[in-house]
């Protein structure tokens, strides 16, 4: 596996969108955040019919949603009550269908984030973000690749190698009220809850679709959910 660029390689098939389509539909939601188009872009390069949506009508009729996206915890917050996708959210998350947060899209599913005190999150899951520690050799925020020991059951990572390396961008980290919820782990001076899983959600704080083969498998796994 290749880890010099963090991106996925290669050319990227035209995909035509139709709501006649008999494959699988996910919705991307934007909403003004960063990085979002790279998510589209490695969904499109596995074939899979995407579109990049804050219609609240075809996030609810989509079979699968991602909330990807960096940025501040706050100001994204802003913008999904902005455009009234907070509650498009919670109603798709309602259906039981799949749900896959990613980065920011991770933290966003939880109460507070020490990012921005006093903005509630979506709440959706138990926990908390907090800042990662600095200290000796390691820098904030965490850019790079790290290895994450994966929870043997886990449908999100089924197929992948336990500590197998991801790419990580981030200065926030989850801490999780429910251990049952912890999909993967990793260590960057503290014990990083770096994927969860709850029923229908699912959600990584590291990039799957900037972490080569590693990444497409998990994003092959959602597909397939």
């Amino acid at each position: 596996m290749s880890m010099g660029t963090g991106s996925i390689q290669g050319s990227v098939p035209v995909v035509v969108h139709s709501e006649e389509s008999e494959e699988a539909m996910i919705a991307i939601i934007d909403y003004d955040a960063g990085n979002i188009k790279s998510v589209e872009k490695a969904l499109q390069y596995l074939g899979q019919d995407t579109m990049l949506t804050r219609d609240p009508e075809m996030i609810r009729k989509a079979d699968r949603t991602i909330l990807p996206g960096v940025g501040s915890f706050g100001d994204a917050m802003g913008k999904l009550r902005g455009y009234g996708l907070e509650e498009v959210i919670r109603d798709f998350v309602a259906t039981g269908k799949p749900f896959l947060g990613i980065c920011l899209g991770l933290q966003l599913l939880f109460s507070e984030s020490e990012e921005s005190p006093g903005v509630q999150g979506l709440s959706l899951l138990p926990g908390k973000i907090c800042r990662i520690p600095e200290g000796e050799g390691r820098k904030v925020p965490q850019i790079g690749w790290n290895d994450i020991a994966i929870r043997p059951d886990s449908r999100l990572f089924a197929g992948v190698r336990d500590h197998s390396y991801v790419y990580f961008v981030h200065s926030y980290y989850l801490q999780a009220e429910r251990q049952e919820d912890v999909a993967a782990t990793t260590e960057y001076g503290v014990t990083i809850h770096a994927a969860v899983e709850s029923g229908n959600v699912y959600a990584c704080q590291f990039h799957p679709e900037k972490s080569s083969d590693v990444g497409l498998q998990i994003l092959k796994n959602f597909i397939s959910l």
